[in-house]
């Protein structure tokens, strides 16, 4: 979308026509920043129905104040309405946040503690809160991420894969499809979360973390939003201790199990074929751009075969 086409939704919001608009990432969505007074977030088609995005940003509110927390926070427009239109697309609000987009290169060590407790924050308000009526959001789970209609596409689709590279992760996709199933889907391990905690929708600052972009929160495995914050770099040397250091965190405000501990290997292979799907059917992201390609794919192959040897040893706790 142009900024021409985006303008028009300025006045919605009480700001200057002639208010700056600058984009500034394409990935799912478009993200725009307009001024210094909002950022939109312009949603992909086809992706989030109108309810869906309505519950997320109902969560978000409920988050607000919320000790231990601090989220990025939903703006409603000037009729009170927090889910507009920018021509046929989906658009929402939300408050600008100051501070730096957590990398790779950063020394994630010394954050990864504090994103654990903030994990276990977030899962703590979601299994005591009760959602509006009509909260729809979608689930995450081996059916909608290994099975025949996932929401981000087939595992195979991944950029590069060779027939020998689609067999391996075949059966390592087998395996990982047991464990899950013999995991559960029972509350005490499955429920609400933010489903996307990398390290793009993290934002530092003195005061430590801000979670942003709960664009792809719904129902799935609460240790997955750890396999989430490794994303695009599980082949990291840094990944053990920074699992080590997250699970510690977690400690601080809630609690993990045994077998919670025993799935991240699994976790953390799952979310790399779901990221591999996605990088081959949103190749009009920035993302993709960047991180995209057959060299990603070559790391889930060491990890899969990994998986199958020695279950990913190297990632337990």
């Amino acid at each position: 979308m142009s900024v021409d086409d985006l303008r028009p939704a300025l006045a919605r919001y009480g700001l200057p026509p002639d208010t700056p608009l600058t984009l500034l990432n394409r990935s799912e969505n478009e993200t725009w920043r307009a001024g210094d007074a909002l950022i939109f977030r312009l949603h992909r088609k086809g992706y989030h129905t109108k309810a869906e995005i309505a519950s997320e940003l109902a969560w978000l509110t409920a988050l607000q104040g919320e000790a231990g927390l601090r989220v990025v926070r939903p703006v409603a427009d000037r009729d009170g309405a927090f889910v507009g239109q920018a021509g046929d697309r989906h658009l929402v609000g939300f408050a600008p946040i100051q501070g730096t987009e957590l990398n790779p290169g950063d020394d994630l060590s010394h954050w990864f503690a504090p994103l654990g407790e903030i994990t276990a924050r977030l899962h703590g308000q979601a299994r005591h809160w009760t959602p509006p009526p009509g909260f729809t959001r979608k689930r995450w789970d081996s059916e909608t991420i290994l099975g025949p209609t996932p929401h981000w596409g087939h595992w195979w689709q991944a950029e590069g894969l060779t027939p020998d590279g689609r067999a391996l992760l075949s059966r390592a996709v087998d395996r990982l499809a047991a464990d899950l199933a013999a995991y559960g889907t029972g509350s005490d391990v499955f429920g609400l979360i933010h489903a996307d905690l990398r390290l793009a929708n993290l934002m530092r600052d003195d005061h430590g973390l801000w979670a942003i972009d709960f664009d792809d929160c719904g129902f799935g495995w609460r240790v997955y939003d750890l396999a989430a914050a490794v994303s695009f770099y599980e082949t990291d040397h840094r990944i053990p201790g920074l699992v080590a250091a997250w699970c510690e965190g977690y400690a601080r405000a809630g609690s993990l199990g045994a077998a919670d501990r025993a799935m991240i290997p699994a976790m953390i292979l799952l979310r790399r074929l779901l990221l591999g799907a996605w990088l081959a059917t949103r190749a009009d992201s920035d993302t993709a751009a960047a991180l995209g390609g057959p060299a990603y794919t070559a790391g889930s192959l060491d990890l899969a075969d990994a998986y199958l040897t020695d279950g990913l040893i190297r990632f337990r706790v």
